[in-house]
């Protein structure tokens, strides 16, 4: 009887452990399959461009500020998570390893943020920037120096009392680091513009004091390579939207494009005397000192090169620096064709009418992007009401609002110089193009800026009839209720942000901020199709086949 009672305890113990081998096997492949989907939503771009047009001592620099530009991902990796080494030696994983490197970190920038790594939290809404326990309340009741730089971290001393400590102290070895690469950049830098700009810059990585740079920057006519480098943009922060985190991009200027599209800075004063809104909000006058320019991308690095990735940017930020001299707005060309043909083509064969697909052109795409560069140009940077910048009185969501302002006034921008005769082709090419660009943003998700802004737009021109969707689900663009909506959500957008009008502008995130089942289950036809979410790049000197 024993023996039989003991054989039937190995038995049972013996399947148990097979059983329990069989779920752990189960659960891997179904982790493995899952982070196979992850890696799906990305497509692989190689950077490129024509170095042919360069002078020796241009081609000479690009390894120097490509090297530069790469200290910009420990950096970021820092503001992001923490300690990416302790993080990476724990994934075991090759494909969630690579997922972790694509996100700079255990959460999915494509979905909300949320953790792919075991044992991860939810990401904290201030990154690293501020303490993990640390409340909005508490920071706003410190007494801590320099409380609202946009260039230090908040810590805790020993006895828990909150302080900062400056980028340039915190990061001392790595800055010091860029600034000697950036100086032996400039001494080969033949353009008087960019020797200068780089040296300004070289400094200011030291001291955090951007101004005098970014002041060189906008002085820059000439060049044809240029840096992006430095802590830039606030997006890393959800708490208060006021860090800015590191980042860099290796340019080069196409000269040809670019004067195709430099009289159109001309305009703005003119476009921001007719924006569709109250005198009171447009009373400011933006800086005609802006240059727009096409540019071949040859490296990212940190904030820009995690998720989503940048195709145009317009800075410098600096809210004095942009009412003195305006903005520089560059199109990224071979990064915004790589999107155009691998993402949003794609999207327009799965969700717009079929009758309205030959209105999806590259001219459009490139267009609308441009525009919404120059579009942050327009509106008003301080609130008529005495609440300080719109960046201040709207903390964390300011990015998305000023995102959706750009979004809708480009779009308006177009019409306009569009019914002047000064842009070619038909409307109905940027308007369509524009609203397939919605599905591609929104899928950006709910973590990022842009995400944010576009799903607010799909609601709102959803409620003003600016399109139909079909029992198929496939969408329709009513073009004369479209520039209805075009100019009613602009006065909206516009006049909370002249108003300071945090509640107003929390509201709209919350009512509009989101993506209902019907949108969702078409954009999971999108992943179905295998259409990609975003881009990675295979990019450096050997891409470049230096």
């Amino acid at each position: 009887m024993k023996k039989i009672i003991v054989l039937l305890i190995v038995t049972v113990f013996t399947f148990s452990c097979k059983q329990e081998k069989k779920e752990e096997t189960q659960n891997k492949e179904i982790s493995q399959t899952k982070m196979q989907k992850n890696l799906s939503k990305y497509v692989n771009v190689k950077l490129t461009t024509d170095l042919s047009k360069l002078t020796d001592n241009e081609r000479k620099m690009i390894p120097v500020l490509i090297k530069a530009a790469d200290i910009m991902n420990d950096l970021f990796w820092y503001e992001s998570y923490g300690d990416k080494t302790a993080l990476l030696n724990s994934v075991s994983d090759a494909d969630t390893k690579t997922f972790v490197k694509i996100n700079y970190g255990p959460w999915d920038r494509l979905d909300g943020n949320a953790p792919f790594v075991e044992g991860v939290e939810a990401k904290p809404l201030g990154a690293n920037y501020y303490p993990k326990d640390m409340t909005k309340e508490e920071f706003e009741a410190a007494d801590i120096e320099n409380k609202s730089s946009i260039y230090n971290f908040v810590r805790r001393d020993e006895k828990g009392k909150l302080y900062s400590i400056p980028y340039h102290q915190q990061f001392e070895k790595e800055v010091k680091t860029v600034s000697d690469l950036l100086l032996e950049a400039s001494k080969l830098a033949d353009d008087a513009g960019l020797k200068k700009y780089l040296e300004l810059r070289a400094q200011a990585m030291l001291d955090d004091n951007y101004q005098p740079s970014d002041l060189a920057w906008m002085d820059m006519k000439t060049n044809t390579l240029d840096i992006v480098i430095g802590p830039i943009e606030t997006y890393e922060d959800q708490m208060f939207g006021n860090k800015a985190a590191h980042e860099g991009y290796v340019l080069i200027k196409d000269q040809e494009w670019s004067a195709k599209l430099a009289r159109f800075a001309s305009f703005l004063p003119e476009l921001q005397k007719g924006l569709p809104v109250d005198d009171a909000y447009k009373k400011e006058t933006p800086g005609t000192d802006s240059d727009l320019n096409a540019y071949d991308v040859v490296y990212y690095a940190g904030d820009c090169n995690s998720g989503s990735k940048t195709i145009a940017i317009n800075l410098p930020n600096d809210e004095e620096v942009q009412l003195q001299k305006g903005t520089r707005r560059l199109q990224l060309k071979n990064a915004m064709q790589a999107k155009f043909d691998k993402i949003l083509v794609p999207i327009s064969e799965v969700l717009i009418d079929e009758t309205q697909r030959k209105h999806i052109t590259f001219d459009a795409f490139f267009a609308n992007t441009m525009f919404h560069e120059v579009a942050h140009g327009l509106g008003i940077k301080n609130t008529i009401n005495d609440k300080g910048t719109v960046r201040t009185s709207l903390k964390e969501h300011s990015s998305a609002l000023e995102e959706g302002k750009a979004d809708v006034l480009g779009l308006y921008m177009v019409q306009q110089l569009h019914s002047k005769g000064e842009i070619d082709g038909d409307m109905k090419d940027y308007m369509t193009t524009f609203m397939a660009s919605i599905f591609r943003s929104v899928r950006f998700g709910a973590s990022s800026a842009h995400g944010k802004a576009n799903m607010i737009r799909f609601n709102f021109f959803k409620e003003k009839g600016a399109f139909s969707r079909d029992e198929n689900g496939v969408y329709k663009v009513n073009y004369d209720n479209m520039i209805v909506a075009m100019k009613d959500l602009s006065g909206l957008i516009l006049t909370l942000q002249g108003n300071g009008d945090y509640d107003g502008v929390a509201d709209l995130v919350k009512d509009k901020g989101i993506i209902s089942n019907e949108l969702q289950s078409d954009l999971d036809r999108l992943s179905s199709a295998n259409i990609p979410v975003d881009v990675i790049f295979e990019q450096g000197l050997t891409a470049l086949g230096m």
